[in-house]
């Protein structure tokens, strides 16, 4: 879901970029950052892709209370970033369109957007940290030597 929230941001942002580029050529190169910040999400799944597949294990008892909680922690861990980043996305996607439009018609506003939008990105940056937070939680049963 991370990969579809950068592609529906960057759909959404660099459609505008193009259209407000043919009024303005100057705002293509500046306003690639909202490009940037909508790649960044796809970069967050990954992460903690890599993360939740560190933590995945072997055992013999599949349905241990453990095991599930552990199971089940991982999951929601997947998901809340998986949502985070998806309505991340879409929210960098449509300021970043704002960002251009409005820099096309008066270049005193792109720092002010830029500042909104930054706030729009850690939005999947959060999402991020309340994965890791969630997926701490997995602990697999301790196998006992007999």
């Amino acid at each position: 879901m991370s990969v579809d929230g950068c592609i529906r941001g960057i759909y959404i942002t660099g459609s505008s970029l193009i259209g407000a580029a043919i009024k303005a050529p100057r705002i293509t190169s500046k306003n690639l950052i909202s490009v940037i910040f909508c790649e960044a999400v796809a970069i967050y799944g990954v992460i903690v892709a890599i993360i939740l597949q560190t933590k995945l294990e072997t055992t013999k008892e599949p349905f241990h209370p453990d095991s599930m909680r552990a199971g089940y922690s991982l999951f929601a861990s997947g998901v809340i970033v998986g949502f985070a980043n998806l309505l991340c996305g879409l929210c960098v996607g449509i300021i970043g369109s704002s960002c251009a439009l409005s820099d096309a018609q008066n270049s005193t506003l792109f720092v002010k957007i830029l500042v909104i939008e930054i706030f729009g990105s850690a939005l999947g940056l959060f999402g991020v940290i309340v994965g890791i937070i969630m997926s701490s939680q997995a602990t697999w049963p301790v196998a006992v030597v007999v």
